[in-house]
């Protein structure tokens, strides 16, 4: 039984580890990418006057210490599911149910992300939130700048989901894939996503979605979609509004070319 005890540890230990490496060294990578590439793109910075960069080595060490929590939700559900310790056997991957899984995937944890992080903003919880929030104005380095509490309340997602939900491993890899991306762009402070798919009445979340959360703490839970927050009266009364504002900021920008300035949100 001991033996057998050593095995799964070494077995899970495998592949949290190789799960850090490949999240740390990415988040790395692409931040340093990111961060260069963005240099050149002031008509995408949401909010002007703030540079959240000067918490850059703050948040890049309390991610290293986050990122042992959340690589572990991720590594013990697919251990556990690799191990047949599930509720039903997962579904067949197919050309059609592979993107409907996905797709239901993002949208549980959604849901999940919804509640819990609104959770975390109320009562004794919200000592172990506002590590985040010191990020005023986030930046792509601060999507992991959580407390262990936090990581695990919103990443344990991974961790129990293999086990209830029948979706084959690919799914929850690509997933977490996803949302790891999807996170640093979100806290990037740098609009990408902002259209008409992401206002009223659409239910996609921009960039600036999550940005005003940090901004204003009380609005803004969700994490893909903004129909939770519109349905429980959280959206930030400026949301859309806001949105508008960066689509023209961004149209501005794009022609530059005759060496105007970028305009200012009372200029638009």
């Amino acid at each position: 039984m001991m033996g057998s005890l050593i095995d799964h540890l070494v077995g899970f230990g495998e592949i949290w580890l190789a799960t850090y490496v490949l999240v740390f060294g990415s988040y790395l990578v692409f931040g340093w990418a990111f961060t260069l590439w963005s240099r050149h793109h002031p008509e995408r910075k949401i909010q002007e006057r703030r540079d959240g960069q000067k918490r850059r080595n703050k948040e890049i060490r309390a991610s290293a210490r986050s990122l042992i929590v959340t690589c572990a939700c991720f590594a013990g559900g697919l251990y556990l599911q690799l191990q047949g310790v599930t509720l039903f056997d997962p579904f067949a991957l197919t050309w059609w149910s592979a993107p409907l899984m996905f797709l239901g995937s993002v949208f549980l944890f959604d849901t999940w992300f919804y509640w819990v992080h609104r959770l975390n903003h109320f009562g004794p919880f919200k000592k172990w939130h506002a590590l985040h929030h010191q990020s005023v104005a986030p930046t792509v380095w601060s999507n992991y700048s959580d407390t262990f509490f936090d990581a695990f309340s919103q990443q344990s997602f991974f961790l129990f989901m293999p086990l209830i939900v029948p979706f084959p491993p690919a799914i929850f890899i690509a997933h977490r894939a996803f949302d790891h991306f999807n996170g640093m762009i979100g806290h990037s402070g740098i609009e990408f996503a902002a259209g008409k798919s992401s206002r009223s009445p659409w239910p996609l979340a921009s960039v600036t979605f999550h940005d005003m959360h940090h901004s204003t703490y009380n609005y803004n839970y969700a994490n893909h979609f903004s129909f939770w927050d519109r349905l429980m009266g959280t959206l930030h009364p400026d949301y859309d509004e806001k949105v508008v504002w960066m689509e023209k900021r961004i149209a501005a920008g794009a022609r530059r070319e005759d060496g105007d300035e970028v305009p200012s949100r009372s200029a638009v």
